[in-house]
């Protein structure tokens, strides 16, 4: 579903004056990115340029930390077929099992971009512009490419959260849990990690394993630890009746959101209150022995902070106060694409948004026709799966299926 807004071209070059013309611009080659790069690919005769670092978010990630998804539904691309996991840890001769890696599942990815999208240009996109043709991609060495469609699939490191209590403070003192590759640089310091999920809980194991002295403050009233397959293995061979590969969401409800088409079929106040459910903030189970020597407050809030010399002093709803040398800030991500700085005004201009995420129709399309989102943009229209690599399957499917058509159509 597109709508004919009237959008503000910019007097930009059209087609005839860029360094490259194509059908389909993908922005980001991150497991979104490439996979649907991978579906385009298989449409005869059409152009389609991918652009960025393979699995470059990933790549900034702590070192050391592992996959909280199944090792199922953590196949890029495809939820079976010949560039799985499966197949990348016996061609590459690596000795991993579940949970994945970190690190092997960036060389995984990185992998299936060799294998599936070869020609991938790895430039940054510094500017998209609406032009009277299409989008004119501005790239960071200066060329410009011209494209009938793009399709946005640049991850969610611009919509790292940052509490408000937390914000002036400069980032020798505060930063976000995604900023940090190598943890061990804070050996021997005190850490406040601020946080209840997944990234903040893997954190502070990684420093407290790495000699730091940490404590984890999160506002839920106890931390949710997640059962670690325990109800899958003893469903046996009827897990697949309550759960779906995508492992996204508990027994049940994981079938509901791994096929979008039904799950917004339901009243928004129903997709909402069951897309909280299947990803509320939680932790591992792996991570229980890991944690069982670090402090960790929960029903607290950060509600200020300053510096003192060369340490950070934070005060928690409580009155209570920690003293602490950095605060990692495990705050998760809230999207707004308006946060891509590579998006122009006469693009966003005629993006509808609520909340900050597009309103997409069919193909993913936004509201500006031959603009795609696709990723945790599209989690309002699409549903929780999209959060995660496992939705990557759907949603470049149906982004496939629609320039497909379209293609056939003109």
């Amino acid at each position: 579903m597109t709508s004919s807004l009237s959008l503000s071209h910019e007097p930009t070059p059209t087609a005839a004056h860029a360094d490259r013309v194509t059908d389909v611009a993908i922005v980001g080659a991150g497991p979104y990115g490439l996979s649907v790069a991978a579906h385009l690919r298989t449409i005869r005769g059409l152009d389609v340029a991918v652009f960025g670092e393979p699995m470059s978010f990933w790549a900034e990630m702590p070192r050391g930390m592992l996959l909280r998804s199944a090792w199922d539904a953590s196949y890029i691309g495809f939820p079976e077929g010949d560039l799985t996991l499966d197949r990348y840890r016996a061609e590459s001769g690596r000795s991993f099992t579940k949970p994945v890696p970190l690190d092997a599942f960036i060389d995984y990815g990185r992998w299936f971009q060799r294998a599936a999208v070869p020609e991938l240009d790895k430039r940054r996109v510094g500017a998209v512009r609406r032009v009277q043709d299409g989008f004119e991609l501005e790239l960071a060495d200066g060329g410009t490419v011209h494209a009938s469609r793009v399709v946005i699939a640049a991850g969610i490191e611009a919509f790292a959260h940052r509490p408000p209590a937390l914000n002036g403070l400069p980032p020798e003192l505060v930063t976000h849990s995604s900023q940090h590759r190598d943890l061990a640089a804070f050996a021997g310091k005190r850490i406040l990690v601020i946080g209840g999920g997944q990234s903040a809980l893997e954190s502070a194991a990684l420093l407290h394993e790495s000699g730091a002295e940490v404590e984890v403050v999160a506002r839920t009233e106890e931390i949710i630890w997640l059962h670690g397959g325990s109800v899958q293995r003893m469903l046996g061979r009827f897990k697949p009746l309550l759960y779906a590969q995508t492992d996204v969401g508990p027994a049940g409800l994981s079938r509901l959101v791994a096929v979008p088409a039904l799950f917004c079929r339901l009243p928004r106040r129903a997709q909402e209150r069951l897309a909280h459910r299947a990803i509320r903030p939680a932790g591992a189970r792996w991570l229980v022995d890991r944690l069982a020597n670090v402090p960790i407050t929960t029903g607290r809030n950060a509600v200020g902070a300053a510096q003192t010399g060369a340490q950070v002093s934070v005060r928690l709803d409580d009155g209570s106060e920690r003293r602490v040398d950095h605060v990692i800030l495990g705050t998760g991500y809230r999207v707004d694409v308006a946060d891509y700085d590579f998006l122009t005004d006469s693009v966003l201009s005629g993006v509808a948004r609520v909340g900050g995420y597009p309103r997409l129709g069919t193909g993913f399309e936004s509201t500006v026709p031959g603009l795609h989102f696709v990723g945790a943009p599209a989690a309002r229209s699409f549903g929780p799966t999209m959060r995660f690599v496992s939705g990557s399957w759907y949603a470049a499917s149906r982004v496939a299926a629609h320039v497909r058509r379209r293609a056939h159509a003109a």
